[in-house]
């Protein structure tokens, strides 16, 4: 099927270009068209600046049920996981399922169109297995679809506590015993038009050093990405340190799990040489601004990471907040108040982060753009809100990444076709009841 959309502002990657004619044909770009002063015939109008779709590289789903919940009184990030992990002891796939979809609804609305979702909830509470091992990863295939966004499941190998310690209780359904037991469940996975299948390594202290090589090895053989939590808590560090006599970057690299389709998320306490492995490497870095202020993490070192060689991309993590744009703008102004200097990164880098660095992190590189031959994956922003009112941008992104939220997004366009038509989505009725309905299942 062959449709056109007139965009009346479209951000081309270098710069903001006035009257786009778009033509989609199976789902891809055709054909882009400038300088179309009036839209063609039979084409749809979509007023507002219209960006590549954006790409959440990091999310776990069920996270989105402790949204406020975690707010009360004082802690770290370890106190916060003790409640997280409360949490995900009463999901069924069910009740995954029904929190995913609505989940990923929230971040249609918010003009995402691709997500990579770090899981590693596989089993019942206990560790028993379902009838089909894979029930839960299965949830969250349909849910993107049901959504209709894509996703990447990023199956994450998570066997211990920490260094040399089994997993607790909480753990023991995320646990497939080894990293060959887990290489054989997730291998039955199958890919879909929307959906594809990378591996994760949970943390250096979740697979034993012995054990990196094996989901490093799987992922290779399918050059499929490879993401890991990478140096979010000095703890963790230290913990390496004592347990291994190196850094946790240093411990990845040793064991082949470094490289152009490896994504580090946090990396947040890096030292000089962890950041010239990481870059050398062409691994990626993830950083989850909104996230790792809410959990207290601190502030990563993006600027000098991305100087050495590893790509950004931006992911909402935990889901304290699902807006790619906050996301953007968060990573250059913590840098801000890091340096007390401004402007370490442009718009456009910043919107590369949220779009084609991201899509590429989590395995669709062909997705980003609005160039032929592209996905057509297009999100569209109101450029009459209270946020966004002013000048016509004529030449940078400074008014999506600067200015305007996830209310902003009036269409999200996915494959073609709309998700997201005029801010309601078009295939979850009522997506905030939903959310509501999802998450008072799981709190009980």
């Amino acid at each position: 099927m062959t449709r056109t959309y007139w965009l009346e502002h479209a951000w081309l990657g270098t710069h903001v270009e006035p009257g786009v004619a778009v033509t989609v044909e199976d789902g891809r770009i055709r054909d882009v068209a400038t300088d179309t002063d009036a839209p063609p015939p039979g084409a749809e109008i979509l007023r507002g600046l219209t960006l590549p779709g954006l790409a959440n590289a990091h999310s776990h789903a069920f996270h989105r049920a402790l949204r406020s919940t975690v707010q009360v009184g004082s802690g770290t990030f370890w106190t916060w996981r003790e409640v997280m992990y409360s949490f995900a002891d009463r999901l069924t796939p069910d009740s995954y399922h029904a929190l995913a979809r609505a989940a990923y609804a929230e971040m249609a609305l918010a003009g995402i169109t691709s997500v990579g979702e770090f899981h590693y909830l596989h089993h019942a509470p206990g560790g028993a297995r379902y009838s089909d091992p894979n029930a839960m990863g299965e949830a969250l295939i349909a849910a993107a679809a049901d959504a209709g966004i894509r996703i990447t499941l990023l199956d994450t190998c998570y066997l211990s506590a920490g260094f040399g310690q089994p997993p607790s209780t909480h753990q023991l359904r995320f646990s497939d015993g080894t990293a060959d037991a887990w290489a054989e469940r997730c291998s039955v996975l199958k890919e879909r038009d929307h959906a594809r299948i990378g591996a994760a390594v949970h943390s250096v202290r979740a697979v034993p050093a012995r054990q990196l090589a094996t989901v490093a090895g799987w992922a290779q053989e399918r050059r499929a990405p490879l993401h890991v939590h990478l140096s979010e808590q000095t703890a963790e560090n230290d913990a390496c340190q004592e347990a291994h006599g190196c850094s946790p970057t240093r411990l990845l690299a040793d064991h082949g799990v470094l490289g152009a389709r490896t994504t580090g998320v946090h990396n947040t306490h890096l030292s000089g040489e962890d950041i010239a492995l990481i870059g050398g490497s062409g691994t990626g870095t993830c950083m989850c601004p909104t996230t790792e202020r809410d959990l207290a993490d601190g502030i990563g070192p993006a600027v000098t990471l991305q100087q050495a060689g590893s790509p950004l991309s931006l992911g909402s993590d935990s889901h304290a907040v699902v807006d790619l744009f906050e996301e953007a703008r968060a990573m250059e102004l913590n840098e801000r108040l890091r340096t007390r200097t401004r402007g370490h990164w442009t718009a456009a880098a910043l919107l590369r982060a949220a779009s084609a660095d991201g899509h590429a992190a989590i395995g669709w590189d062909e997705a980003g753009s609005i160039e032929r031959g592209a996905l057509a994956d297009l999100t569209t922003i109101a450029l009459d809100s209270v946020r966004t009112a002013g000048p016509v941008p004529r030449l940078g992104a400074e008014t999506a990444v600067f200015a305007a939220t996830a209310a902003d997004v009036r269409h999200t366009i996915v494959g073609g076709r709309h998700v997201v038509r005029d801010g309601a989505h078009t295939l979850v009725p009522e997506v905030p009841r939903e959310l509501a309905r999802a998450i008072d299942a799981v709190r009980g």
